[in-house]
């Protein structure tokens, strides 16, 4: 048995050195876009996580207690990188967007997509055409109506090429050097009506949707792509008020919202990257909620009783992505080695306290066809042979990148301490979460990356949103998050078969084989799967963490 108490000891006192100099920073983890299957997906095969500890209630407040007023704060670790929702890679950007955006379509508390703008929509027998009833009288923020025109000028901005915008990558088709729109095109027969017509069948098209925020025509017009950044105008609950980059975002009750009125007056995102201070506002009332919820800490609120803890299941999978264009990291051995090196177990009850699991797949177990791979189990000896046969009996030199938040900082150590014992040298470097963005978001010739601890999460809820992203070729910054730079024309070819499929057996079997190879070729190190763990004070009702990790809070109420 190995002894888990003298390593996590060790692992700890160096991170205290380490954390204490960001403890100030600002911090992002970039995500991208979640879930279960859903009733659009056929019969996928699931499976739930086996993890440690049980989701659910994990702290119950014993008191209710009064909010001092009617405005929302809650504290996060990472940093808002735009609100521009065409261009967006995180998941807390789009928890900021959505207070302020809505899409056609939305998943639901049950992750079973629904009408949100539209109030009804149709797929063809074919599954080429789609047609869509709009939600009628609503208004943006502008006073700019919301119809059939305002869809089509949204498409229009985020599929012309030339904007430049991440959206439009879930909407084309590369094969080689050519690039086809998936939409043929858009029809806008009358006001409340908006017809697709897609050039081939395209499985997830409608979770697609439900990452397309509708913006204001007139404000597309008037802001254009640089503006839109920080002057969002949606037809949302909220209104946008301010933002301050590094320190909050700010939105206020929209008084005209065509739904529910928000229960609150205003909601602030505050970025906190420490974890000891996100608890601290917590307990002493300065943020209502927190995410995540430091799992060190849990104990440690047991006995506020105006506190709440909870866990739930999450699509987060937890990497480091390894640069296969570096030399020493483009033999597959050396990525082989560098996983077998890795203690999983460790990892988790460090980072987690246990609530999660190990990686098992390049895919979280709550996703649509997640398929169960081989472990690269704990084994020294192992990784040091594969170094030794690829020519590196002595080890080599590497940079860690990654987020200068606490838990990043912690994830980076534990990797680097790993990594150690089979003779790499890794050097941490933690950076601001927009400078890590602008080192990785760069043409391929400019790449200095060598590996960087991230976090995905797919929020379309399918399985090409889990892989397409981070493993196909075409995919790689600027244009999109595979990091790893990972070329296999194999898994290129069953994610563009997975697209095209709308049968449950045979898309099990294609996305199975799509796991396993990625798997074996090992682009990343493959570290695990944690639970959301979030925190609020008992007066807060209607904020809950989607498997994705975005934050929902358009039904907050605050007991006062």
């Amino acid at each position: 048995m190995k002894n888990y108490k003298k390593i996590l000891a060790l692992l700890l006192t160096a991170v205290m050195v380490i954390s204490l100099a960001g403890c100030k920073s600002k911090s992002t983890s970039t995500q991208g876009n979640n879930d279960v299957k859903t009733a659009n997906q056929g019969a996928g095969t699931t499976k739930e996580a086996d993890t440690a500890q049980e989701t659910g209630e994990l702290v119950t407040g014993t008191t209710q207690g009064v909010s001092a007023d009617n405005d929302l704060v809650i504290a996060v670790e990472t940093s808002i990188s735009s609100l521009d929702p065409h261009n967006l890679s995180d998941t807390l950007s789009i928890s900021a967007t959505r207070a302020m955006y809505e899409n056609l379509v939305m998943f639901d508390e049950n992750m079973k997509i629904v009408g949100q703008l539209a109030e009804s929509y149709e797929i063809s027998d074919d599954s080429l055409t789609y047609t869509f009833h709009l939600r009628k009288g609503v208004k943006f923020h502008d006073g700019t109506d919301f119809n059939a025109a305002a869809v089509k000028a949204n498409f229009d901005r985020f599929m012309n090429k030339d904007n430049n915008l991440r959206i439009r990558g879930r909407f084309i088709l590369t094969e080689g050097d050519v690039e086809t729109d998936r939409i043929k095109s858009i029809e806008t027969p009358d006001d409340n009506t908006v017809v697709f017509q897609l050039s081939a069948p395209y499985s997830p098209f409608i979770n697609k949707l439900t990452l397309v925020p509708m913006i204001s025509p007139a404000a597309i017009e008037k802001y254009g792509n640089d503006g839109l950044i920080t002057n969002p105008v949606g037809t949302g609950p909220y209104i946008f008020k301010e933002w301050v980059e590094g320190d909050h975002m700010t939105a206020t009750k929209n008084p005209d919202y065509w739904g529910t009125k928000p229960g609150v007056d205003s909601v602030t995102m505050k970025e906190v990257p420490e974890a000891g201070s996100r608890t601290a506002m917590l307990q002493t009332g300065e943020a209502d909620f927190i995410y995540p919820m430091p799992s060190d800490q849990i104990s440690a609120v047991k006995t506020t009783g105006d506190i709440t803890v909870n866990a739930t299941t999450s699509t987060i999978m937890r990497y480091v992505t390894l640069n296969t264009n570096l030399k020493e990291l483009s033999d597959v051995k050396v990525r082989q080695a560098m996983n077998y090196a890795i203690d999983r177990n460790a990892y988790v009850q460090l980072m987690y306290a246990g609530y999660g699991a190990p990686a098992t797949s390049v895919m979280a177990p709550s996703i649509s066809y997640y398929s169960e791979q081989p472990a690269y189990e704990y084994n020294l000896d192992k990784a040091k042979s594969l170094l030794a046969e690829a020519g590196y009996p002595d080890g080599f030199k590497l940079t860690l990148w990654g987020d200068n938040s606490t838990q990043e900082v912690k994830g980076m150590t534990f990797i680097k301490q790993q990594l150690e014992q089979i003779g790499i040298e890794v050097e941490v470097v933690p950076m601001e979460p927009a400078t890590v963005s602008d080192k990785i978001y760069v043409p391929l010739e400019e790449a200095k990356i060598n590996m960087w601890y991230v976090n995905w999460s797919p929020s379309s809820c399918d399985a090409d949103g889990a892989m397409r992203a981070l493993f196909y070729s075409k995919m790689c910054p600027p244009t999109s998050a595979n990091t790893a730079y990972y070329n296999n024309t194999e898994v290129d070819k069953l994610l563009d078969q997975g697209i095209s499929s709308a049968d449950p057996s045979e898309l099990t079997k294609i996305y199975a084989e799509a796991q396993s190879t990625i798997w074996k070729d090992a682009p990343w190190l493959f570290l695990g799967n944690d639970q959301n763990i979030f925190a609020n004070k008992t007066y807060l009702t209607g904020v809950s963490v989607a498997p994705d990790g975005a934050i929902n809070f358009a039904n907050a109420t605050l007991t006062q």
